[in-house]
């Protein structure tokens, strides 16, 4: 009986040795995957903020000097929103397919509508930095103060695979500062 319990202690004792030894060589592949680029969250790192310079242009007033008339063609479009004052974040999130690009813009004023990311240089890369310009249209200025996160809308825009092909890195510019994210 002696020799019995022992064979079975042995045989306890050689499971726990066997799923330690599992278990540890798991771990230690879970470091080196996490680094990887096979993981879809390592594609873009974080976010920096920088300051612009800015140019004193009206984005309301059309460009080419003709205006917009009551009895015009209907083909006119309008103009896009102005520049939001500043970004605050920039993520971009792997999908199925492609890439979300999600930018929080912080406006000066209470009651921007119609955030968008627009796409410079027709949504190509320019030499592998793929650029966005976040705009909305802004209610005009109230007399109260109110706290950023009153002041904060969020805009996004997917991107597909083919369009992230040659893309290093992904860069919003607002009015007063531009957030970049760069390829690991």
């Amino acid at each position: 009986m002696k020799n019995a319990t022992q064979r079975m202690g042995q045989h306890r004792m050689r499971n726990l040795t066997s799923a330690l030894l599992v278990s540890t060589l798991i771990l230690a592949g879970c470091g080196s995957v996490r680094e990887s680029r096979f993981n879809p969250f390592n594609w873009f790192g974080r976010a920096k903020v920088e300051p612009v310079q800015t140019a004193e242009v009206n984005p309301l007033i059309p460009a080419g000097g003709g205006g917009i008339g009551l009895f015009r063609g209907r083909d006119v479009e309008l103009p896009a929103g102005p520049l939001v004052a500043q970004v605050s974040n920039l993520t971009v999130e792997r999908i199925a397919g492609g890439a979300l690009i999600r930018a929080t813009s912080v406006s000066d004023t209470v009651g921007a509508f119609n955030v968008t990311l627009e796409p410079v240089n027709d949504g190509l890369p320019v030499e592998g930095v793929l650029t966005y310009e976040l705009r909305a249209y802004t209610a005009p200025a109230g007399t109260v103060p109110m706290p950023e996160r009153a002041r904060s809308h969020v805009a996004a825009v997917r991107v597909s695979d083919s369009d992230l092909a040659g893309v290093r890195s992904i860069r919003v510019v607002a009015a007063r500062n531009a957030a970049t994210v760069a390829r690991r």
